[in-house]
């Protein structure tokens, strides 16, 4: 039988969740965190340190295809400034986190919000909107800002003595470094979200997993964060940097896929997704492996042709590509920016307004 508790919190990581969580503990409460893993945040390899460190128990929650489905269907209330949809992610949380309750003999949830430190998802309305649609107004209590807040059923019957709370608000973060040292925490995590949606140079490899291919899987966004990304309409290939990128393809490629290296000359290993929706023509398949070629013109004597190795299936042959010196010019295959990816991301938002 599972072990029960009074709560169950909301872990990031961040500070803000570390010191919600030791709140409600020091009132002498059994809490439970709750570290929810996706394909664009979370760190289940790094619980054991999070525990030992700072003496929280905590599980993960894994929730990469529900996320991967906020995002392909629309986030209801809108992307933050690149592709993070802070507010429908802290709504699934919540609402998830809910279905655990009984699970965990859970009397409430809790989170490290603070009012006013997050423009989009932590104003007050906002705050509001998130605790009335995740269906948890009377199940959330934020410890951290909580004198900013009315009263939960759990402080208002005494199970948690609001006089202990506390009322922090705004961007700054001197109260929480104080309330850290109160704690005697040892190490102070840095404020950042660690949510890859809200970075430019992950959300412009993102985008296009997104918007090209049919039903894409949290293995699609795994390879999305590997090696150099370049795709021709709806076809993709990701082509290695190192030996360390050649061999995390080779490693993570599936049965179906197409590998392509040079046999001829040392060169990156190139891996064309393919799945269903993605079919690859025979020109397709040529053009990609003159596009790898062009990775290793530089080495070779001028006038030399290529023989690059294709695998798929368990079955390989070589295809012989006349010399190029500037692979992208020269075939169709190309890599997103994050203008053109912002620019598509409006163009989608308009046409579903």
């Amino acid at each position: 039988m599972n072990q029960t508790y009074h709560a169950l919190a909301l872990y990031s990581g961040g500070l803000d969740s570390i010191l919600a969580m030791k709140t409600i503990q020091d009132q002498g409460l059994r809490v439970l965190g709750l570290h929810f893993c996706s394909p664009f945040f979370g760190h289940p390899d790094k619980i054991e340190h999070w525990q030992r460190t700072y003496g929280l128990e905590i599980h993960t929650v894994d929730v990469h295809q529900k996320y991967i489905d906020i995002l392909r269907q629309g986030p209801r209330f809108g992307y933050g400034k690149v592709l993070n949809p802070c507010v429908d992610c802290k709504i699934t949380m919540l609402a998830h986190a809910k279905t655990l309750l009984d699970q965990y003999g859970a009397r409430f949830l809790i989170s490290g919000e603070v009012l006013g430190q997050r423009p989009m998802s932590q104003r007050r309305d906002t705050l509001n909107l998130i605790s009335k649609q995740a269906g948890v107004r009377d199940l959330l209590l934020r410890p951290l800002c909580a004198g900013h807040m009315p009263p939960t059923p759990v402080e208002e019957e005494g199970l948690v003595d609001r006089s202990r709370l506390h009322a922090i608000s705004g961007r700054g973060r001197k109260d929480q470094l104080r309330l850290a040292e109160a704690y005697g925490l040892k190490e102070i995590p840095t404020p950042a979200g660690g949510c890859l949606l809200a970075e430019q140079e992950s959300a412009k490899r993102f985008w296009p997993v997104l918007t090209r291919i049919p039903e894409p899987s949290p293995h699609d966004f795994a390879l999305a964060n590997m090696a150099r990304q370049y795709w021709n309409k709806n076809l993709w290939i990701m082509v290695g940097r190192n030996k360390m990128d050649n061999d995390a393809l080779e490693r993570i490629a599936q049965d179906q896929d197409l590998l392509f290296k040079a046999v001829d000359i040392q060169g990156p290993l190139a891996l064309g997704r393919r799945k269903p929706g993605m079919d690859w023509s025979e020109d397709d398949i040529r053009e990609a492996a003159l596009f790898v070629a062009g990775f290793t013109a530089r080495k070779r004597s001028s006038g030399d042709p290529a023989q690059i190795r294709v695998t798929t299936s368990g079955q390989s042959r070589i295809l012989e590509c006349p010399p190029s010196t500037n692979a992208q010019s020269t075939t169709g295959w190309g890599d997103m920016s994050w203008d053109q990816a912002r620019q598509e991301k409006q163009d989608w938002i308009e046409t579903h307004a």
